[in-house]
């Protein structure tokens, strides 16, 4: 379907993304609830094969569930992203089932917001940084050669405001967004001369079961689904352009 487009006046044609990216294949990663359910249920509804990736299977076929109601497409694909050989057998499977890749969306992510980094344990250090930050690396590693094959795709990395900003017993969690954004900022570098767009998006606080919200209001906090309306705009982008990172804050201060 083409982009947005001006008419001969100048004025601009919104085009119907409802199957915008009808034949298309995306992965998104912790899939099984929250933010990347949302989002995988957001992608599906525009017409792409939605490949649910997470570590429970149960959750991963709830959110499929959602998505084959709603007359999408989803495969549960349960993988490890912190394990090389985990998602490598993912990624042969992708390409035997689909031969392609379109859109990777890594959402997978632990947090960790009640100890200070001197208290902290050196496996909890581990679980964080090898889920939130190498676990990308994993899986960019795996996937994008089908993106650079076909010469095009989408990559959109969910990090945090986090890895922005100071967040005192959250220092691991910090520290992995932090490297998150950087490894995005490269990584875009690196692949646009193939015509893959990588993306970052920041959200603040999320309405989800990842982070403690004392004394927030839950109504005003971002949702899941303002994340997902945030993916979807970035893999229906003009051509001729990409977003590299969005800072995604509530309306109102929670």
């Amino acid at each position: 379907m083409p982009p947005d487009a001006p008419d001969k006046n100048g004025d601009l044609i919104l085009m119907d993304t409802g199957r915008a990216l009808f034949g298309q294949v995306a992965i998104i990663t912790g899939a099984g609830r929250g933010i990347g359910a949302a989002i995988a249920r957001k992608l599906a509804g525009l017409g792409p094969t939605a490949v649910l990736v997470g570590r429970t299977r149960s959750h991963l076929e709830s959110t499929a569930k959602a998505i084959l109601e709603a007359k999408g497409k989803a495969e549960v694909l349960p993988c490890d992203v912190s394990d090389m050989n985990s998602v490598g057998t993912a990624a042969g499977h992708v390409e035997r089932a689909f031969g392609r890749l379109d859109i990777l969306v890594n959402n997978a992510g632990i947090g960790g917001f009640s100890t200070p980094l001197h208290e902290l344990p050196p496996d909890v250090w581990d679980g964080i940084l090898n889920t939130n930050l190498r676990g990308v690396y994993y899986m960019i590693r795996a996937f994008a050669p089908m993106m650079i094959r076909a010469k095009a795709g989408h990559i959109i990395n969910i990090s945090s405001l986090a890895g922005k900003n100071a967040l005192p017993k959250g220092a691991a969690y910090a520290a992995s967004k932090w490297g998150l954004n950087g490894l995005t900022y490269s990584v875009a570098e690196e692949l646009r001369g193939h015509n893959i767009r990588v993306s970052v998006v920041c959200p603040g606080s999320v309405n989800t079961e990842l982070s403690p919200h004392v004394g927030k209001d839950p109504l005003k906090m971002l949702q899941p689904e303002d994340v997902a309306h945030t993916v979807a705009m970035l893999v229906t982008q003009a051509p001729q352009s990409f977003v590299s990172e969005i800072l995604l804050r509530p309306t109102q201060k929670p």
